[in-house]
């Protein structure tokens, strides 16, 4: 796997004191153009709206009146589409159905300025999620989706798709939502390409709970406190807690890297299992956490294809994560929002939560 970013104390230096966003705003048009390749489940978020003014005489529910009804790019897509919103160039290898539903997802795609790698297939229908919505909150969510693990053919063209494309990226992104297209199989194509490669790129992936065995030996893996708490078998509390779910998913997966969000607490970064670094939140206001994890991603991987530490990647990442919270819906960051924030929002210092030497 990749060789990855060594600690550089000096940033550590700059994030422990909160100087590092003035380092990060002369740096933010170096986004522009990185290159980054990102594999995984793609779905189409569907969203009905209206109001309810009476209960059906079919039966104890109530009647929704439509208002408004729009599609948003959901998992993988919307990694991508974080990545184009904040300048870079997005590739995107996924999988769907021969369907209107797939039609719609490609041309969100292409609108979106993704360059995609898409298999169909008429042997599974493209994942659709619909969310009722009535005086402005969900009531209801509806998946259409087949998450059976790929295989035969369409695993094997999204396979070779990626073994033409992959030494173009600095970074790949896998973004795994548990729909079948990030399997054993799969994962061992990633390090079959990778292994070949003289300068291979750095594997970051957005894991499921129930695939963390597929993991092992990736460069970094980003889950938040549940999904970190469920792949170490505990329940971290605090950050005693998180510590010890870190140490677990080092030694289960032999990780290189390993980035925890921590939701209003920010996130923790350890770049190595006997050193983390705090990075505090940069929200103002949560609206909405669907897609965050999405935007953290992208950032940090977009972050590190235009030439970012791994430490400055983290914390542009933390900013974007901000932005996105404070909106309704599936949102992204761009360029100027994460420059506004950066110049405008107070600087919050990191802390070293732990660090034993280079042992």
């Amino acid at each position: 796997m990749h060789m990855g970013t060594q600690t550089e104390s000096g940033m550590e230096e700059l994030a422990r004191s909160g100087k590092l966003a003035e380092k990060l705003l002369k740096k933010l048009d170096a986004l522009a153009g990185g290159k980054v390749l990102i594999i995984g489940d793609c779905m189409l978020d569907k969203y009905v709206a209206g109001s309810v003014e009476r209960i059906s005489p079919e039966a104890p529910v109530p009647v929704l009146k439509v208002e408004r009804e729009w599609h948003l790019l959901g998992g993988a897509g919307n990694v991508a589409r974080n990545v184009a919103d904040l300048g870079g160039k997005p590739y995107l290898l996924t999988v769907a159905g021969e369907d209107g539903a797939g039609e719609m997802l490609a041309g969100l795609l292409r609108d979106c300025r993704v360059e995609l790698g898409l298999v169909r297939t008429r042997e599974r229908p493209t994942t659709v999620k619909t969310r009722i919505i009535a005086a402005n909150q969900q009531v209801c969510r509806v998946d259409h989706e087949d998450d059976r693990p790929l295989d035969g053919v369409t695993l094997e063209r999204l396979g070779a798709l990626l073994a033409e494309r992959m030494a173009e990226f600095p970074v790949v992104i896998v973004s795994d939502y548990g729909k079948g297209v990030v399997t054993a199989r799969l994962m061992e194509m990633l390090r079959a390409a990778s292994k070949s490669m003289a300068n291979p790129p750095m594997i970051m992936v957005d894991p499921k709970t129930r695939n963390y065995d597929l993991y092992t030996g990736v460069d970094i893996i980003t889950p938040n406190t549940k999904e970190a708490g469920e792949g170490a078998g505990m329940k971290p509390v605090g950050r005693e807690g998180i510590l010890a779910a870190a140490e677990a998913l080092f030694r289960r997966l032999q990780l290189r890297h390993l980035l925890i969000t921590l939701g209003p607490e920010g996130m923790a970064l350890f770049e190595r299992k006997d050193h983390a670094l705090h990075i505090p939140t940069f929200a103002q206001k949560v609206y909405d956490v669907t897609g965050a994890g999405d935007t953290v991603i992208a950032t940090l991987g977009l972050g590190v294809a235009s030439g970012l530490s791994l430490i400055e990647s983290c914390v542009l990442a933390n900013y974007a994560a901000g932005i996105v919270v404070g909106q309704v819906g599936t949102a992204t960051a761009n360029l100027e929002q994460l420059r506004e924030a950066i110049n405008f929002l107070p600087k919050p210092e990191a802390r070293l939560w732990l660090n034993h030497g280079e042992g």
